[in-house]
């Protein structure tokens, strides 16, 4: 780490704040469950290293803490947004109702969304298609869209072990849920046949057949869990035959606990998400309001500091704790050197 290098620029942003009316000298981060470790990490480290506060770094789901983003420009208001899944347009739209109109989109790294159990149980080799025909509300059985009977995941498919059916998964408020929806269910509902029946139904509307399949069932075998991983893991430690939805890097810190499935014959690891093989990965990032940049002491500094080689490069602490790190490294530094705003939404 540079550290005289990160001093100075910190000598220069307090000259630079003499005499302005700051109301606050800490970085105020919000969002994502998932992120929230790595920026932690960098948070400490950056506190540390620099002569800038340490950031203070909240969670509360991707979702709330965009929304806690756009809620203004000012003091009040949060520098950070932590997001493991990609910002919406809605968000977009209600940032500019609210005059936050400079965003960066700063991608961070890759994770993987695993599939574990209690370290005592069986092994399982999932599919897609075989979560979807777990939770869904409606699952296509000979042809016709029926309301789910499945109870056991040998039901599902014979070589499944024959074990009941009890899922903990991210709730809504959770970018890992928009990512387990469109990666999973969705995906396994085309696997399956169900899109294509649901297509039908809904007179090729495809926005309406990708919503029917992320119908999931509401008899207690799939539970929405609001908090992080840790209570995630706690409900699996309580119910020896559940299965928890976790990020990669999380499993890995407690792999004494759990026993993870593997997915479309891929065993999930930073090797298999780095070569694209495993079908369950996300870019996760962090969006900054570029307005705060001059007026909260440290912010660009952070930014930078995140992004560098020697915190998210794939020798760094980052990578040490599970995340993938960018093959586009630096273009994002480049692009944050700059402050470049993100363009219009793409797929």
């Amino acid at each position: 780490m540079n550290v005289l290098k990160i001093a100075a620029a910190a000598l220069v942003a307090s000259v630079a704040f003499t005499g302005a009316a700051v109301a606050r000298d800490q970085i105020q981060i919000a969002g994502s469950s998932t992120v929230l470790p790595y920026a932690s990490i960098v948070a400490e480290a950056f506190g540390e290293n620099t002569d800038f506060g340490t950031p203070v770094v909240e969670s509360g789901g991707s979702g709330a803490g965009r929304k806690k983003l756009c809620e203004g420009v000012g003091e009040n208001t949060i520098d950070i947004a932590n997001s493991s899944s990609r910002i919406s347009q809605s968000d977009i739209d209600l940032c500019a109702t609210n005059g936050v109109k400079d965003i960066q989109e700063v991608r961070i790294g890759y994770d993987g969304i695993v599939f574990a159990s209690d370290i005592s149980g069986p092994e399982y080799a999932f599919t897609q298609a075989d979560w979807h025909n777990a939770l869904a509300a409606e699952v296509l059985k000979d042809g016709k869209l029926i309301a789910n009977p499945y109870k056991a995941w040998n039901e599902i498919r014979a070589d499944l072990p024959a074990q009941p059916i009890l899922a903990f998964i991210p709730g809504t408020k959770h970018g890992t849920r928009e990512v387990f929806n469109e990666k999973v269910i969705v995906d396994g509902c085309k696997e399956d046949g169900a899109y294509d029946a649901h297509l039908a139904a809904k007179n090729n509307d495809k926005a309406e057949a990708a919503k029917a399949c992320m119908a999931l069932r509401t008899d207690g075998i799939s539970t929405d869990i609001d908090g992080d991983y840790t209570e995630t893991l706690a409900r699996v430690a309580a119910n020896k035959n559940a299965i928890g939805v976790f990020g990669l890097s999380f499993y890995q810190n407690n792999t004494d606990k759990l026993r993870v499935g593997t997915m479309a014959g891929i065993v999930p690891s930073v090797e298999t998400i780095a070569k694209g093989e495993y079908p369950v990965s996300r870019p996760l990032y962090f969006y900054v309001k570029n307005a705060h940049l001059d007026v909260i002491p440290g912010l660009q500094e952070y930014v930078e500091f995140f992004v560098s080689d020697d915190m998210a490069g794939p020798n760094g602490p980052l990578a040490a704790y599970g995340l993938v790190s960018d093959p586009e490294l630096a273009k994002t530094q480049e692009m944050v050197k700059n402050r470049t705003p993100m363009g219009p939404l793409t797929k």
